[in-house]
């Protein structure tokens, strides 16, 4: 209807300016947010106090009710020749590496070498664990960072030529191989592995070679395979006690089956076997002796303990940083059980330069040893023969 006293054209011109008019949304009330930031940025040092020197000392960010960082979990920006050299020869080749996939705090270290030695001499202290079958893994534990999938890329055939073929251009004395879960595979990728090593040991004999697997689902006739093909350290990680390892690793790995793959291996004739604990993810005291004792059973040889450590926002959190005091009484602990070998401290990982160290002097001594028994064995028969002419 029209309103008295308003011409239908006036009408007409004033819908026509209301829809040229845009929408404006209006608020019941403001934003606390954006009135307690506008007020906390007033209140904040201003452009003038910096240059006066007058800036607070510290200025939080982000959350500061989790656990913060200790200095001692800080470690420097990675470089050196080595280091260089080991991440060129990587790419060119396509190769992977746990070292980079898992963001391991200790890779300038590892890959450095000795810092001021020759690039020889660099090289030979350098390490690195080779990450076979690509970087996508069939599982997601919590606490790992390397990409997943139900169906990664099919097996690269040359992979196990490349990796040989880097390795013994390091001219290193100890290495260790690991992989992905790849539990699209039928063997688990155990046949890719044991080629792997060969094929190094066809390169480079005086190579040690320690093995870092998966639990190939339990199938100990697939922990045969790599048992058997020449390694020298057969290392599969425990990650965690008995009770967290539910909420800790993916619901296909138990400790129970960890526990067979590492009892298998011995059995099959391996001469070390290794395993590894994370602290910091809730567990309790009498958990890791547990843990402990269970290993021992099964007769484990090396047990490395580090710290957890968060590697994004979409894996666990940490529930402690272990003081590096209580790293050292775990290690004088299982010392003190029987373990051949023991690496602990926060920045420990299952492959620890340390420990492969320590363990290819082992490894060596033992083979010296059977050598010096053998050429007494020998001279003892020689004599033998000689009266008895």
């Amino acid at each position: 209807m029209v309103r008295p006293g308003c011409s239908m054209n006036s009408i007409l011109r004033s819908a026509s300016v209301a829809r040229r008019t845009p929408h404006v949304r209006t608020l019941a009330t403001p934003s606390s947010s954006k009135s307690s930031f506008s007020q906390a940025l007033a209140e904040g040092p201003t452009l003038d106090d910096f240059i006066s020197g007058n800036a607070p000392d510290r200025v939080v960010l982000g959350n500061t009710k989790g656990p913060r960082l200790p200095s001692y979990l800080k470690t420097s920006i990675p470089k050196g020749a080595s280091y260089t050299k080991i991440k060129n020869d990587l790419r060119g080749l396509n190769l992977h590496t746990v070292c980079e996939e898992a963001r391991c705090p200790n890779i300038g270290d590892c890959w450095g070498g000795k810092e001021g030695a020759s690039p020889e001499e660099g090289r030979s202290a350098a390490t690195a664990t080779i990450m076979l079958m690509g970087d996508t893994c069939t599982r997601g534990c919590r606490f790992c960072s390397v990409k997943t999938s139900r169906a990664p890329p099919p097996l690269d055939p040359h992979e196990p030529e490349n990796t040989a073929e880097a390795i013994s251009r390091w001219g290193l004395g100890y290495i260790v191989l690991t992989s992905v879960d790849r539990d699209d595979l039928a063997d688990g990728g155990a046949h890719h592995f044991a080629e792997t090593i060969r094929k190094i040991k066809q390169k480079a004999p005086h190579i040690l070679v320690e093995a870092l697997t998966g639990d190939f689902a339990g199938s100990l006739p697939h922990v045969s395979v790599v048992a058997k093909s020449g390694l020298d350290v057969y290392a599969h990680n425990i990650e965690t006690v008995e009770a967290l390892t539910p909420f800790v690793r993916d619901r296909r790995a138990t400790f129970r089956q960890s526990l067979s793959v590492l009892e298998h291996a011995k059995k099959e004739g391996v001469r070390v076997t290794k395993t590894s604990i994370m602290l910091g993810v809730g567990e309790a005291e009498d958990q890791v002796m547990d843990a402990l004792r269970e290993l021992r059973k099964i007769d484990v040889d090396v047990v490395t303990f580090g710290q957890y450590m968060r590697p994004t926002k979409r894996h666990m959190k940490v529930d402690r940083y272990v003081e590096p005091a209580e790293f050292e009484r775990w290690k004088q602990v299982a010392e003190d059980m029987g373990f051949m070998y023991v690496a602990s401290g926060p920045l420990v990982r299952s492959s620890y330069k340390a420990g492969e160290f320590y363990i290819e002097n082992v490894l060596r001594g033992k083979a010296a040893e059977k050598r010096t028994k053998k050429l007494l064995a020998d001279q003892d028969l020689a004599e033998a023969l000689d009266k008895s002419r």
